[in-house]
C-alpha cells in the first residue's frame, strides 16, 4: 500500500508558493520572502537556507536582518505607533476586520504553509488559522468595555514567538495589539513559519494596521526588538533558557513584558477508577507531537493503579497515527487525518531519540516504543524529522527527561505512594502552564489542586491556553510578567490608571486575576 501512496495534488510546496506569488506579489520573489518595515516589504537581509521537516526538501528561509538594519525597522514602527494610537477605535476595528476577512479569504493557503514549513497536520494546521481568526473577531466585537479609561502605550510592541502556532498564538496577538492602539513588531521564528507569517502580514499591512516583521537570530537583534527605548512592550513565547535572558533586560530597563516560557505540565492519577474516559484522552494528547506549551508529556501514578493506568494507556498510544501530512491513496482522497507529522526538524528528532537512549541506559524502563513501519510516507521519503510515541517509566534524576519538557512525542511515567509525593512531582519543574488531576473523589481533587503550581488545573480532563475570553497564565518559572486572555491581554498593551497592578507573576509582586 505504501508505494501507491503519493502527494495529494495541487498540495506541493511549489503549488503554495505560486499561489503566494499570486496573492502577494508585493512580498514574495521567486526565490525568497521580504521583510516589511517602514510601511513597505524590502529585499534587505540574508536570506538562510531552510528545509521542510515533512521531507527534508529545500523551502524558503528567513531573510536575516543585522542589528543596525532592525533598529531603523524599530524607529519606523514608533513614528507609526505615535500615529496610530490615534486612529479612531471605529476605524482601527474596521482595518482589523477587513484583515480578518482576507486571512479567511485565504485560510487554506496559510494553513498548506504551516503543514509545509513546521510539519503540522492537515487538520491542525486548519485549527491554528481558524483559532487566529475566530479569536481576534470575538475582540473586534466586544473591544470597547475592555478599552475604557485606557490608552495605547508609549511605543510599539515586540512580539518573538515560537515556531508552534505562528497564526493562533502571533498573529492573534498582533491583531489584538493593533485593535487597542499599539503598532506591532513581529520576529520570524528562525525554525520554520516566515512564508506564513509573510502572507498573513501581507494581507494584514493592505488594510492599513500597522505591523513589521522582520527576520534575523535573536542575539543579533535583542538590542533592538527588546533593550530599544522605543520598544513599549515585549511579548515572548519560547524556552526558559531564551526567556531568562530576556526576563532579565527587560528587568534591568523596567519595561512592559509578557513572557510566557516552558515547564513540565503533570497529569496526575491518584485513587481513580474510569479508565475509559482516560484512555479516549490519551491519543488527542498528542496532538502535533506534543509541540505545544500545554502538552502533557508527564503522567503521575499511584504505583497502587500502575496496572490499570497502563492497561488503559498502552492500547491508547498505541494507536496514535503518524505520517507525511500530505499524502493519499487517490488523488481525491482526503487529506490523512493523523495525530502528528514530523517535529520540527531533524535535530530535534536526534536529540530526543539520543536523550531517550540515555535514559534507557540509566534505568528508565520503555514501556511504549512506537515505530514508523506503520505511518503514511511516500517511497524512499526523508524521515529523519519523524520520532515515532515513545513512553519511559522512571527516567532518572540524570536525564532531562527528568526535569524539562520534551517538546515531542515522549511521555514519561512516575510512580508515587503519598499525596505528598504525588504533589512533589507534579511540581518538579518549577511552575507550570497547566496540570490535570484525574481522581474520583471530588473534595480529594479540590484539596490537592490548588497545591499544584500551574496557572490551570483540569480534573480529569486537559486544560488548554484558551480562546476569547478565557484568561492565561503560569507559576513559577513557567511565565514572566503580565498574565493574557480576554480583557488581560488589552490590559496587557495599554496603560490604565496610575499605579495599576497587572496581574501576572513580575519579580516584586505575584497577582492572580480577581
Amino acid at each position: 500500500m505504501a508505494s501507491t501512496l503519493a502527494l495529494k495534488p495541487g498540495t506541493t510546496w511549489s503549488d503554495a508558493w505560486q499561489r503566494c506569488l499570486a496573492v502577494a506579489p508585493e512580498a514574495f520573489r521567486e526565490d525568497r520572502v521580504l521583510n516589511l518595515w517602514d510601511g513597505a516589504w524590502r529585499s534587505d537581509g540574508h536570506p538562510l537556507p531552510a528545509i521542510t521537516p515533512v521531507d527534508g526538501s529545500p523551502i524558503a528561509g528567513p531573510p536575516r536582518l543585522d542589528a543596525d538594519t532592525a533598529q531603523r525597522a524599530v524607529r519606523a514602527a514608533l513614528d507609526q505607533h505615535r500615529a496610530w494610537r490615534h486612529v479612531p477605535l471605529p476605524e482601527r476595528r474596521a482595518r482589523v476586520a477587513a484583515a480578518l476577512d482576507a486571512l479567511t479569504e485565504h485560510r487554506e493557503l496559510l494553513a498548506l504553509l504551516l503543514v509545509w514549513e513546521i510539519g503540522k497536520p492537515w487538520r491542525l494546521a486548519q485549527a491554528d488559522v481558524d483559532r487566529a481568526i475566530d479569536g481576534v473577531r470575538w475582540y473586534v466585537d466586544g473591544i470597547e468595555p475592555m478599552l475604557e479609561g485606557r490608552t495605547p502605550l508609549d511605543g510599539p510592541v515586540s512580539n518573538i514567538a515560537s515556531w508552534n502556532y505562528p497564526m493562533s498564538v502571533l498573529v492573534h496577538a498582533m491583531l489584538v495589539q493593533a485593535l487597542a492602539g499599539d503598532a506591532v513588531i513581529a520576529k520570524t521564528p528562525t525554525d520554520g513559519g516566515v512564508a506564513c507569517l509573510t502572507l498573513a502580514c501581507a494581507l494584514i499591512h493592505r488594510e492599513g494596521v500597522p505591523v513589521t516583521l522582520v527576520s534575523g537570530s535573536g542575539s543579533e537583534l535583542s538590542e533592538a526588538l527588546v533593550r530599544s527605548p522605543e520598544i513599549g512592550c515585549v511579548s515572548f513565547v519560547g524556552g526558559r533558557d531564551t526567556g531568562g535572558r530576556v526576563a532579565s533586560d527587560v528587568a534591568d530597563l523596567g519595561k512592559r513584558h509578557i513572557l510566557e516560557q516552558e515547564g513540565l505540565n503533570c497529569w496526575g492519577v491518584w485513587e481513580y477508577s474510569d479508565w475509559d474516559t482516560l484512555s479516549a484522552r490519551i491519543p488527542k494528547l498528542f496532538d502535533y507531537g506534543k509541540q505545544r506549551c500545554t502538552a502533557y508529556p508527564r503522567f503521575v501514578v499511584q504505583r497502587s493503579l500502575f496496572d490499570e493506568f497502563l492497561a488503559a494507556y498502552l492500547p491508547a498510544a498505541r494507536s496514535v497515527r503518524v505520517g507525511h501530512p500530505l499524502v493519499v491513496a487517490s488523488p481525491d482522497d482526503p487529506l490523512p487525518e493523523l495525530d502528528f507529522g514530523p517535529l520540527i526538524n531533524h535535530a530535534k528528532a536526534k536529540e530526543l531519540g539520543d536523550q531517550v537512549a540515555e535514559a534507557i541506559s540509566r534505568g528508565a524502563v520503555p514501556l511504549h516504543r512506537g515505530s514508523l513501519a506503520e505511518g503514511l510516507f511516500l517511497p524512499g521519503q526523508d524521515t529523519s524529522a519523524y520520532l515515532p510515541p515513545v513512553t519511559l517509566l522512571n527516567p532518572p534524576p540524570s536525564s532531562p527527561l527528568h526535569h524539562a519538557e520534551p517538546f515531542g512525542p515522549v511521555d514519561t511515567i512516575v510512580l508515587v505512594d503519598t499525596e505528598a509525593e504525588l504533589l512533589a512531582a507534579m511540581n518538579a519543574s518549577n511552575g507550570a502552564l497547566v496540570a490535570t488531576l484525574s481522581c474520583d473523589n471530588e473534595e480529594t481533587a479540590q484539596r490537592l489542586a490548588p497545591e499544584i503550581r500551574a496557572f490551570k488545573v483540569g480534573l480529569g480532563k486537559p486544560r488548554s491556553r484558551g480562546d476569547r475570553d478565557e484568561l492565561f497564565g503560569g507559576f513559577g518559572a513557567s511565565w514572566r510578567g503580565a498574565f493574557v486572555g480576554g480583557e488581560l491581554l488589552v490590559r496587557a498593551v495599554t496603560q490604565g490608571p496610575a499605579g495599576e497592578r497587572p496581574p501576572g507573576n513580575f519579580p516584586d509582586y505575584h497577582l492572580m486575576p480577581g
